[in-house]
């Protein structure tokens, strides 16, 4: 069998896979949401954190309740990594000095997952599991209740309540992730991933010395890691580690953990909503991208340049002989394309044109699907920019599920879309200009130029991939990325918030003949043109300066 066909039927594999979880989880995800029932263990977490989950929220109180839960996550988990060093279980390993601790902290709250350190020579599994697992499960629900507030803002009428954030919070973990993640973490043992908490092993004798391999939780935090899109590996190798993924089934299922709950909750978003056509269309949305960036990836990484590239079958290079080339190439797109950061390949060894997909995939805004919420509000998002751009057309005023799109509502969409970009841009030129953070590259020209861009977009998109040639273990880069993380998580959250506060206050407008039918294929091409037009205007200078300048001279 070729690579190519072994790629195509692996990706056929994989679409199947996902149309198979499609209805029952989404439907499932709805009723969770929906439910007036509490579980007697989600009653025991009210009662402790002292929440009345029956309490219903405006904008400013749920912003409130987002905002205050990942202050206080952000502060535990960095004192946990300034005290390491005398906790049980650290393995040996010292604390982490304060602006890694502080990077890190900012990075697992934010579901970003960016790590600037070695995870097996720096993090001991208390701080491993107490510390940045649960961070992968609760960050992951944060971002579904924000997308779960958006809906109902759409949903409802003639009031400013938007649900409990502490229900959602707590639903979203005790019913949704929390048993998702037990059932992949079985997979994942059974298919060779370690779970254990055993120390520090050297293992044989290599070049005179020995190799030091040590244990972990591993195949939980990888089972979490994936299906909540977080992305930070147990080992530096990430998934390319056989410890975390040993086989190519493994590999498989793990691209299929990352994107099952962000294409499911367009399934949620239209049993919300009372329509099941608008969750297709957003679907459709989705997919179309998703797909057309596999196959454009694949079709870079299988061109044959030479002889070496026919022998290989490929760019294989920082690619794994057990994954290949096009396993690596659906795995890349989706976990750039989503939230989740994990790799399975290294980036940075890509074609130049196909690392500029890699980025690309996170300068769309992570939408296709994006992460675990995330990547609904932020579509949800651009659906208003386009019903907005065709209600210009036709000179009507633009509505959408049955609410008016004024100027209050176009004004924190267009916020929404022009923040992320702002501080990739902004915190690419400073590390550009200023004379210290250049040196951090490891190569220049185009490709130095990538590096930097690729970790800013990465960090503002809270992805958590990187492109594996920046030095980012420095003052600068630890503060500046985990300063873009911050604001690139929360800034948005102000403003989705803010828009579902708008819309549930709305009377509902009734369809009529001139009413744009945003559930037909017409408006998904408007969507993914408005989404490739609104990207390709903001990032295509810098893109001109890095991976297609690589890439055209390559």
């Amino acid at each position: 069998m070729s690579p190519e066909l072994a790629g195509f039927l692996q990706l056929l594999a994989l679409i199947g896979a996902l149309a198979l979880a499609y209805v029952p989880l989404g439907n499932y995800m709805a009723r969770v949401y929906s439910s007036k029932k509490h579980l007697r263990v989600e009653k025991w977490i009210y009662k402790a954190i002292g929440a009345n989950p029956d309490t219903e929220m405006t904008w400013p109180a749920y912003l409130r309740g987002v905002l205050a839960f990942s202050a206080v996550s952000v502060l535990f988990l960095y004192l946990l990594q300034r005290i390491q060093g005398v906790l049980p279980g650290s393995m040996g390993y010292s604390s982490v000095n304060p602006a890694q601790s502080f990077n890190t902290a900012a990075s697992f709250v934010t579901n970003t997952n960016w790590q600037s350190y070695y995870g097996e020579q720096a993090m001991g599994h208390v701080v491993q599991t107490a510390g940045l697992a649960v961070q992968n499960f609760v960050s992951a629900a944060v971002g579904i209740a924000v997308a779960v507030a958006l809906v109902r803002g759409f949903a409802r009428s003639r009031t400013g309540e938007l649900g409990n954030f502490w229900s959602d919070l707590v639903r979203g973990t005790i019913r949704i992730l929390v048993p998702g993640a037990v059932i992949a973490a079985v997979v994942l043992v059974a298919c060779g991933a370690i779970q254990n908490f055993s120390g520090i092993h050297e293992v044989g004798q290599f070049m005179g010395g020995s190799q030091q391999w040590n244990g972990g939780a591993v195949a939980s935090q990888e089972a979490i890691k994936e299906l909540g899109t977080n992305g930070g590996g147990y080992f530096n190798a990430n998934s390319a580690h056989p410890f975390e993924n040993p086989t190519p089934f493994s590999n498989l299922f793990e691209i299929f953990l990352l994107l099952v709950i962000p294409f499911s909750l367009t399934r949620t978003f239209g049993v919300m909503v009372g329509s099941v056509k608008q969750g297709y269309a957003i679907l459709a949305t989705m997919a179309t991208i998703w797909v057309g960036f596999v196959v454009l990836m694949m079709w870079t990484e299988f061109a044959h340049h030479g002889p070496a590239f026919q022998i290989a079958g490929g760019a294989m290079e920082g690619k794994e002989t057990r994954f290949g080339v096009g396993s690596s190439s659906i795995f890349a797109v989706s976990t750039t394309l989503t939230s989740t950061g994990a790799v399975d390949s290294f980036h940075s060894s890509f074609t130049g044109l196909g690392g500029g997909i890699t980025m690309l995939g996170m300068m769309l805004g992570e939408i296709a699907p994006g992460g675990t919420g995330s990547g609904l509000y932020g579509m949800l998002i651009m659906a208003i920019i386009a019903v907005f751009i065709a209600g210009l057309m036709v000179g009507r005023t633009p509505e959408y599920l049955g609410k008016k799109i004024g100027s209050r509502e176009i004004k924190l969409a267009a916020c929404y879309i022009l923040i992320t970009p702002a501080l990739v841009l902004i915190f690419t030129a400073s590390s550009m200009a200023l004379p210290t953070p250049p040196h951090s590259m490891l190569n220049s020209g185009a490709h130095g130029f990538s590096e930097v861009l690729y970790a800013y977009t990465s960090a503002s998109n809270n992805n958590g991939s990187a492109f594996a040639g920046l030095n980012a273990n420095t003052d600068w880069y630890n503060t500046m990325t985990g300063l873009a993380m911050l604001l690139g998580r929360f800034l948005p959250m102000v403003f989705v918030l803010a828009l579902a506060g708008s819309l549930a206050e709305q009377k509902p407008v009734p369809v009529t003949a001139g009413t744009l039918r945003t559930e037909k294929p017409l408006f998904t091409g408007l969507l993914v043109g408005a989404i490739l037009i609104i990207t390709g205007l903001t990032y295509f200078p810098a893109l001109a300066l890095g991976p297609l300048a690589e890439g055209l001279a390559s």
